[in-house]
């Protein structure tokens, strides 16, 4: 008798309605899970593709911009023949006294402006954020490749369905959301200091064309900034953009920060024996309770 009933409890007739549930929700999740991961790996793909064709273009035009701009930052050895020209010809006329205080050399005197090093810096800073946004954007698909091929591995219906979870978790606790979008913010901020390259350039050689160039790149500024802020306003916008994603949740972190101050600060408090009044108890309970729920 001990024996059957040892055979009934190894057997899955008892617990087939429980094993059936089980089956029925993992199924149920798989198919949840891939409609998600195919929307989150097509959008994540797609932003990566326009960060690195964009990056590539933008690249191009940045380093030929340098290009044109790097005499500047060297002599102009046509000064030389000039100066040498210049020597024979008082020589010839018998002046030989401006023959002599004429330099032989004027690139030994010669140096570079500050406003041509400071435009060649900015530029130089564009080109380098311009690279490394594709160099994330490259990391970023291998990424989203990885997770892709490994998110469910071998098993059974309810191993596999447990890792997926697990490597899902994985993106929220290391913030995959806001590293994928600093990469295209990075390549805005490349952007911006191209145009204020390009304008403090021009402002040097024709400051009725770099009026233009101003008024295009404020303008471009000011429409950005006035999305972004939109979207931390409301949720809603449709103007949805990389910085206001990551500036949402650097500020929800540093919420949570100055909660944690306000409670370490009112421990402090409370052992030099002072007695907090109700409203900064109710503050104080209200951070303990935020934090832990978060």
């Amino acid at each position: 008798m001990q024996k059957v009933l040892e055979v009934l409890q190894d057997s899955t007739i008892a617990s087939k309605s429980g094993k059936d549930n089980r089956s029925r929700f993992w199924g149920v999740y798989k198919r949840v899970a891939e409609e998600h991961d195919g929307e989150f790996l097509e959008r994540y793909t797609g932003d990566m593709d326009i960060v690195l064709v964009f990056s590539g273009l933008f690249s191009a035009v940045s380093t030929s911009f340098i290009v044109a701009m790097e005499p500047n930052l060297s002599p102009d050895p046509s000064d030389t023949t000039n100066e040498l020209l210049k020597q024979l010809v008082y020589i010839g006329l018998g002046n030989f006294t401006a023959a002599g205080s004429t330099p032989i050399d004027p690139a030994s005197t010669w140096s570079a402006t500050e406003a041509a090093l400071r435009i060649q810096m900015i530029a130089y800073a564009s080109l380098s954020m311009s690279l490394l946004a594709a160099f994330g954007a490259v990391l970023g698909k291998q990424w989203l490749g990885y997770y892709k091929s490994n998110r469910y591995g071998r098993g059974s219906q309810e191993e596999r369905g447990k890792r997926r979870q697990e490597k899902f978790d994985g993106l929220v606790t290391w913030y995959f959301d806001a590293v994928v979008q600093s990469f295209p913010v990075l390549l805005q901020i490349s952007l911006l200091l191209f145009g204020i390259a390009l304008s403090a350039h021009m402002w040097c050689e024709q400051p009725s064309i770099a009026w233009v160039i101003i008024a295009t790149t404020v303008f471009g500024f000011l429409f950005y900034s006035l999305t972004v802020m939109a979207c931390l306003i409301s949720p809603a916008c449709p103007f949805q953009t990389p910085m206001s994603t990551v500036l949402r949740i650097l500020g929800m972190h540093s919420k949570i920060f100055s909660r944690i101050l306000v409670v370490v600060s009112s421990l402090n408090d409370y052992r030099r024996g002072y007695t907090p009044d109700l409203r900064t108890s109710l503050q104080v309970s209200s951070a303990i309770q935020d934090v832990s729920t978060r």
